[in-house]
Parts: C-alpha cells; sequence; structure tokens
C-alpha cells in the first residue's frame, strides 16, 4: 500500500462515509444518517427542515447567500437489503477499506456521494463565505423503496410555497469506467403496464370448451415487441419495451389456464408520452379482440438538460479535477431527477462508478471519493462565484 493511499484513507469524506456506511438504513430506515448531516450543515449556517411523511424521513437544509439562484445538492440515505450475508466477504454495515477500496452497503450507492457533498459545501463555504446564490440540499430515505413518500413529496411541498431550485445535482453513481466518465443530464421515462388477460378454463382434450388466453395474447404481445414506438434523438435512445413476467396456468398440465397475468415496461424518449403510449397499448389490445383489463403505474417522465450554466459548471469542473471532458448520457435507469427537472431546474447526476450498486461486497475506491468531492467543490466555484 502506497504512502498516498494511506494518506488518502484519512481524507474527511472517507471518515463521513464510513460513519454514514455504518448505520443500518434499509429502506425506508434512515437509521440516523440525517441527523449526521444535518448537524454538519448546521454548523455552516444551514437552516434545517425535517419532513416526515407516512414512514419516510427527508431533510430539506438551505443556506441563502443573495437571491441569484439556488443550488441543490439531491441524494438518498436509504440502501438496498444487503441480501445473503454469507456472499459478502466483510459485514455489510461494516465499512471496511482494503487496498484503498471502500467496501460496505452504499459506499457506492450513494452514502458516498452524501458524504462528499458535505465535505465540498464545508470546503467551498469556507473558502467562499460571501459567494452569490444560495445551496441547498435534498436527502430522502425513499429512493431505493417505492419513491412515494421521499423526494416527491418534499418537492410538492415546495412548489406550493414557491420554493425553487435552479440547478441540482444528484448523487447518483453516474460513472461507468473511472470517476467522472458519464454525467447524466437526463433520464428516460417509465410506465409499467400489468395486463390481465381472461379466457375460459377447461381441460387440454377438450380446448373446444375452453379460451386458452395465453394463445389469445400471444399475437398482441408480438405485436407489442415488435413495435417501433419511436426513433429516439440526439439525447435518447428509441423507446424500448419490455415484457417482465408473464405467467398462467394452475400448476397442472393438463387444463388450459383461465387467465393470463403480463407485465410490462417502457422505459420512453421525450419523442413520445405516457399518454401517447398508453393510447397506442390499447388500440392494438383491442385490436386482438381480447378480454382484458390493465393497471398502468407511471414512475417518471423523461428529463433532460441539454445545456445551461449547470452542464457548463459540472463538465468544466470534471475536467479540472480529472483531465478528460465528461460524456452526457441519458442511459439506465430513473432517479430522483424525475421530481425535480418538472419544476424548471437543471438537473444533473455525478457520482462514483456504478459497477458494484446492489450487489454483495459493494465497493467504491477512496481514490473516487476523493476526487469527486473536488468535482463538487469545483462546480460549486464555477457556478456561485462571480469571476473577478
Amino acid at each position: 500500500m502506497s504512502e498516498a493511499t494511506v494518506y488518502d484513507a484519512n481524507h474527511p469524506t472517507l471518515e463521513l462515509a464510513r460513519e454514514l456506511i455504518s448505520r443500518e438504513s434499509v429502506t425506508p430506515q434512515d437509521a440516523g444518517c440525517q441527523q449526521v448531516l444535518g448537524k454538519r450543515l448546521a454548523a455552516l449556517g444551514f437552516t434545517l427542515e425535517t419532513m416526515v411523511f407516512e414512514d419516510t424521513t427527508n431533510l430539506w437544509a438551505r443556506r441563502d447567500s443573495g437571491d441569484e439562484g439556488l443550488f441543490c445538492f439531491a441524494g438518498h440515505t436509504d440502501v438496498v437489503p444487503p441480501g445473503d450475508l454469507d456472499k459478502w466477504n466483510t459485514p455489510p454495515f461494516t465499512p471496511t477499506d482494503v487496498d484503498g477500496v471502500l467496501f460496505g452497503r452504499g459506499a457506492a450507492d450513494m452514502k458516498g456521494s452524501l458524504a462528499a457533498m458535505i465535505v465540498a459545501t464545508e470546503r467551498f463555504i469556507g473558502n467562499y463565505p460571501a459567494h452569490r446564490g444560495g445551496i441547498s440540499f435534498l436527502i430522502t430515505s425513499d429512493e431505493e423503496g417505492p419513491f412515494i413518500n421521499g423526494t416527491t413529496r418534499v418537492i410538492d411541498t415546495l412548489e406550493a410555497r414557491n420554493e425553487k431550485i435552479s440547478w441540482c445535482i444528484v448523487g447518483e453513481p453516474s460513472s461507468t469506467n473511472f470517476c467522472g466518465d458519464i454525467i447524466k443530464n437526463g433520464r428516460r421515462g417509465s410506465l409499467t403496464g400489468d395486463l390481465q388477460v381472461w379466457g375460459i378454463q377447461g381441460h387440454v382434450a377438450y380446448p373446444h370448451l375452453a379460451r386458452n388466453p395465453v394463445h389469445q395474447a400471444a399475437p398482441a404481445l408480438h405485436e407489442l415487441a415488435e413495435t417501433e414506438w419511436d426513433q429516439g434523438n440526439d439525447f435518447f435512445p428509441p423507446t424500448s419495451f419490455q415484457i417482465s413476467n408473464l405467467h398462467a396456468g394452475t400448476g397442472a398440465g393438463n387444463v388450459i389456464p383461465g387467465a393470463l397475468h403480463v407485465s410490462f415496461n417502457l422505459r420512453y424518449s421525450t419523442e413520445t408520452s405516457a399518454e401517447q403510449l398508453k393510447d397506442r397499448i390499447l388500440r392494438m389490445l383491442d385490436g386482438h379482440g381480447l378480454d382484458y383489463a390493465i393497471h398502468w403505474t407511471h414512475n417518471g417522465s423523461p428529463f433532460l438538460t441539454d445545456s445551461g450554466s449547470l452542464v457548463a459548471a459540472a463538465r468544466e469542473a470534471v475536467q479540472q479535477v480529472t483531465g478528460h471532458l465528461p460524456t452526457l448520457s441519458t442511459a439506465g435507469g430513473t432517479s430522483d431527477g424525475r421530481f425535480i427537472a418538472p419544476t424548471g431546474a437543471q438537473v444533473l447526476e455525478l457520482g462514483p462508478v456504478n459497477a458494484s450498486i446492489h450487489k454483495v461486497n459493494e465497493y467504491v475506491a477512496h481514490e473516487d471519493l476523493i476526487k469527486l468531492t473536488d468535482m463538487y467543490e469545483q462546480t460549486l466555484i464555477n457556478l456561485l462565484v462571480k469571476p473577478d
């Protein structure tokens, strides 16, 4: 282990990340993480507001400095369950350092990012106490769960009192090969359909006395799977349709099922809308004469920040720290940015490498969290410090 690695292991971002990882905050539990973060923010002059909705604890913290816009760091303290503990090399909620790598549930998604945000803000305010604009933190414990009582409820509260975010960085692990190689400047929309197709149950030897919903639905499902919904655009790939679950039958091999259940999801671009997709799908199902019912879950609309002061500030910051200009991408799943962007805010996602997220033995490199801290601080400088 090099001297640099030993030195880096004592970095304040790593120390805070370890403290957060040690708290067993499986969604929607916060396990006191927000109190730890809030104490650090209060010491900087932030006003803290805890918002509890049902089973979810949220923290809104704000420090104003003029009226020239409000920057927000957004993130979540909840983590996914650790899974099979026997497959972990070290206990998931005991932060463990091995050869310059920090292991533990939430190391990459996203307690490491939260730690980097806090330390970057401490350094920035210490160096630029009279910066322009304001800084805020929106932290939830309901990002990995049903996302009902978290960021979306906080945003509803802020919107009701006309409290606007101008720029927002979400600390989701956006990077692929090295920290800062990719910035997510948007996300696809997500629409889920739960389809129930009814037939008539019967004996497989007497098909004329039954109606097989699997046979009836198969042509419709084939059409849905083969449909070109759009061609995407410069920032988004074409809309995709994927069947995630299909179930029918009673468990007996000689019974024609009476019902078929199909779950599917569309990840869609800004070239279409959820309502347009629903309409097209219903027309296809009707065209095949199915006896069906469908329940829709709209998980979020697509959003895009293709240009503007935040894109410029963040890309320049990453290049200043790493020497590489990051690629802008909208690939991947959804994030809480989908709740913030519709308010008019410029929204980006910038975080560590995502190779181990939601897996056993989740990890993040020491070097990545240290560089991420520098990227966050430099973004604040580029955005909130007036040029001489």
